[in-house]
């Protein structure tokens, strides 16, 4: 059985490369996709992506992943970190593993960044890394997700085990 996972990505983030260069650097969102499916190549793990700047597309979307069967998600919900409820139900009802990823360091921006809806309930969360978060967030996920399939419980660095 092949690990599923679904890379989501909000509001802006379609316009990496060209937002604020100086915050999110010059990399596309496609730049990061190409470089997750190198690495899904690697890992042995099938990966689905999808971006939208509307928040009932992405719950949407987070339930149709789950009825698909999908078994984690690495997400980057760019605003709707700090405002959707309703994202947080989705993932709540979707009881899946989920790794954060911004690529800014969100606490040196404007205090309104600074608190997250999802970090609580996400398997792990990685912030100011640039791109290479989602890597580091893909690899963490996957090994979250294989650590759980484990018959014998036992605590990951970082990652303990359910």
């Amino acid at each position: 059985m092949s690990i599923r996972v679904l890379v989501l990505n909000g509001p802006n983030l379609n316009r990496l490369g060209t937002r604020e260069p100086s915050v999110y650097g010059t990399g596309t969102l496609k730049d990061i996709e190409n470089d997750l499916s190198i690495l899904g190549q690697e890992l042995a793990i099938n990966i689905d992506f999808f971006q939208s700047s509307q928040e009932g597309l992405l719950v949407d979307r987070i339930h149709q992943a789950v009825d698909d069967d999908v078994d984690g998600f690495l997400v980057n919900l760019g605003a709707y970190t700090h405002t959707s409820i309703a994202l947080r139900d989705a993932f709540l009802s979707a009881a899946r593993p989920f790794v954060e990823v911004h690529i800014s360091n969100v606490y040196r921006r404007e205090s309104f960044r600074h608190t997250s809806l999802i970090s609580d309930i996400a398997a792990g969360v990685l912030i100011g890394f640039g791109p290479f978060g989602y890597q580091m967030g893909l690899r963490g996920l996957v090994l979250k997700i294989r650590s759980a399939g484990d018959s014998v419980k036992r605590d990951l660095p970082g990652i303990p085990s359910r």
